[in-house]
């Protein structure tokens, strides 16, 4: 690789800081993510940019030549951020560093580029490109990052534990690089990760939360699980999946090791969907296995209703890592609640009954179901798997012909309780919710059709065998 990138620092944002420090007789560098992604040939559209001096100062002078209106400054941190057309540049004066053992945020003072490179997370994030004129585009790498760049090596600029003591993040983002950029962490980094996992205490949860699901959302996510579990860190603030670790075997009967079958089901969806939520259901599928794991002589491990028990500790999962209790935490849920449902399907005699009923709890999620339980075919046997994957078309066919002629999906009975009560001039009453019931339950097993005039036929029905009077109704059409 060449030691000066001025080639590739065309944009009018660094054209505009090199004149104005040129002008001003000041030094600055851009640094970090924007350089590394540049090296590894890998867009990237945050620019920051480190100043011997006042970064917010600067800011607002390149901010007022690009005609930038907004700019946005950090007083107590000396940052200072704003847009310029599809970029975010960030400056920052350089500075020195110093931690307390009870915080990951540190005392500040002014420092040089050098000081500033030092208190950088990872060689590769300490490089920087000198924006001065006279030595435009050249590197300056004092922990040689650029080696480490071309071998895929992860490591910190000075020694791992005080770097990672200092901010405890430093370690889910060491392992969050590893597995997105597909690099190995240093030995000394491994040993460090152990050594300090507890640091993790002092670190928030939504912090943690963050590192997580950006580890999560990689190309390749099992290999971050991987690493969390292997230093600790994972034990550190998700201990419901590392009790799906392991194998037991009675009887010379075992049961698979269901955290490393979670990373092979979360594996495969991620070659299907980038969506976070439905790589959550992946990885909480199978939460409630440890908890309802019991062995029977004559059949072996079972884990009867893991599936609701699993959905119930969703929501408790969600608030104790801070993620969102909101439709997303929903719609784990009823993952998780119905990803044996289609396998049950596969396996057996697919009636349009249960495909209805199938529909009308999964509704619009049905596809992401399908996803998950694809996903979740982990089989060593290739013929199982085969004989599987060609089921699934057959039930996925049969979804989608059964939807077309029942309208199934999310759907409600034709009938409305204000309908019922005008019909039989009652008031609200537990009748209503059976007469509602049971109009569903008849279009779901296919009884009658999803339509107002069977609804309706049914309700008169139902009505006159709970003993109700039908009263004179003009809304009746039949």
């Amino acid at each position: 690789m060449s030691s000066n990138y001025a080639f590739h620092l065309k944009h009018p944002v660094f054209k505009v800081v090199s004149k104005y420090i040129e002008e001003n007789q000041l030094e600055a560098y851009v640094v970090g993510g924007f350089v590394r992604d540049l090296l590894l040939e890998k867009p990237s559209k945050d620019i920051d940019i480190v100043v011997v001096g006042d970064g917010t100062e600067l800011a607002r002078k390149v901010a007022d030549i690009l005609r930038v209106k907004s700019v946005s400054v950090f007083k107590n941190y000396g940052t200072a951020h704003f847009k310029y057309k599809d970029l975010d540049v960030e400056f920052v004066g350089a500075r020195k560093e110093s931690y307390e053992s009870n915080s990951r945020k540190p005392y500040t003072e002014k420092g040089t580029l050098r000081d500033d490179q030092f208190r950088r997370d990872f060689t590769i994030n300490a490089l920087a490109l000198d924006l001065r004129p006279q030595n435009y585009g050249e590197l300056v790498d004092p922990f040689d990052g650029l080696t480490d760049l071309k071998n895929g090596i992860i490591r910190t600029p000075v020694d791992p534990d005080i770097t990672f003591s200092d901010d405890p993040l430093r370690m889910l983002r060491a392992i969050r690089f590893a597995t997105r950029l597909d690099f190995k962490i240093e030995s000394n980094c491994l040993k460090a990760l152990k050594n300090q996992a507890n640091r993790l205490e002092i670190i928030s949860r939504e912090r943690i939360s963050d590192e997580l699901n950006k580890i999560i959302l990689t190309k390749t996510p099992s290999r971050g699980f991987k690493l969390l579990n292997a230093t600790n860190l994972l034990h550190q603030f998700f201990p419901e999946m590392i009790a799906l670790q392991g194998v037991e075997t009675i009887n010379g009967k075992s049961h698979k090791d269901n955290f490393l079958h979670t990373l092979e089901v979360l594996d495969n969806l991620a070659e299907k969907s980038e969506n976070l939520w439905l790589r959550w259901a992946a990885i909480l599928h199978d939460i409630a296995k440890p908890p309802t794991k019991r062995f029977d002589p004559q059949v072996g491990w079972t884990f009867h209703g893991h599936e609701e028990i699993g959905a119930r500790m969703v929501p408790k999962i969600f608030q104790k890592l801070k993620l969102p209790l909101d439709q997303k935490m929903k719609y784990v849920q009823k993952l998780v609640r119905l990803h044996l449902r289609p396998i049950a399907l596969v396996k057996g005699f697919v009636t349009d009954s249960a495909i209805r009923r199938l529909l009308n709890e999964a509704g619009d999620d049905i596809d992401d179901l399908m996803l998950l339980c694809n996903a979740d075919i982990t089989s060593k046997n290739e013929f199982k798997v085969k004989k599987y994957k060609q089921n699934f078309e057959l039930v996925s066919e049969k979804l989608r012909l059964v939807e077309e002629k029942d309208r199934i999906r999310n759907f409600q009975p034709p009938v409305s309780g204000e309908l019922i009560m005008k019909t039989f001039g009652i008031g609200p009453q537990a009748e209503i919710g059976i007469i509602k019931s049971q109009i569903k339950e008849a279009i779901l097993e296919g009884i009658i059709s999803n339509n107002y005039q069977d609804a309706v036929a049914e309700m008169l029905r139902i009505g006159n065998e709970l003993g109700l009077e039908v009263k004179i109704n003009p809304e009746l059409k039949f």
